[in-house]
């Protein structure tokens, strides 16, 4: 086998087998005997690649898992007092449009990339807008921030605006998710 290619098949196998196979263990089965048709099969249904595969590079899987933290993080932001009032209406109208931003982010990544994507652990409390933010661990750097920010309209009452920025503007404007109109009382504040 040219060396070039042992390197690469050895490279690669280390990858997508986080290092569970060793080179030794490859070479010594690319060496011996082929192994008839039932063992092939029995290997790759029961092989760890697929699983890897599967798992990390769907990006399905890795985005509902994005969406499923983001919607947690959110109800931790809003608190006791809030989430009780606003939670279906998040639900029907803000986090469907939190599930688009993700999906348009997504496709600037490639799949392997979107394993990278990390969602905050901590929402911004007091009169913060901070809710969570979406950064890439790899550079540790912001991708998306998503915020809600109370607005008072004269005599309109309270509402909470959600939206988001992207660091394609350095994360200067505005993309509206939607917004929930609470009351015309003041609404506590976050994380109470």
């Amino acid at each position: 086998m040219n060396k070039w290619i042992r390197k690469s098949v050895v490279v690669l196998v280390s990858l997508l087998t986080f290092g569970l196979i060793t080179p030794t263990q490859l070479i010594n089965n690319v060496n011996a005997e082929k192994p008839n048709e039932r063992k092939t099969f029995e290997s790759i249904s029961s092989g760890q690649t697929s699983y890897f595969e599967e798992s990390l590079f769907d990006k399905e899987a890795i985005l509902k898992e994005l969406l499923k933290q983001a919607e947690q993080q959110s109800y931790q932001k809003f608190g006791t007092r809030i989430k009780p009032v606003i939670e279906n209406e998040f639900r029907e109208i803000i986090l469907p449009n939190i599930e688009k931003a993700l999906e348009e982010t997504a496709a600037q990544f490639p799949t392997e990339d979107l394993v990278n994507l990390a969602i905050t652990e901590s929402p911004g409390k007091g009169q913060s807008e901070k809710i969570f933010n979406i950064k890439n661990s790899d550079t540790n750097s912001d991708v998306l921030r998503f915020h809600v920010r109370r607005d008072n309209p004269p005599q309109a009452g309270y509402w909470f605006n959600f939206h988001y920025h992207t660091y394609h503007d350095g994360f200067q404007s505005h993309h509206e998710l939607g917004s929930i109109y609470w009351d015309k009382n003041t609404p506590p504040k976050w994380m109470s």
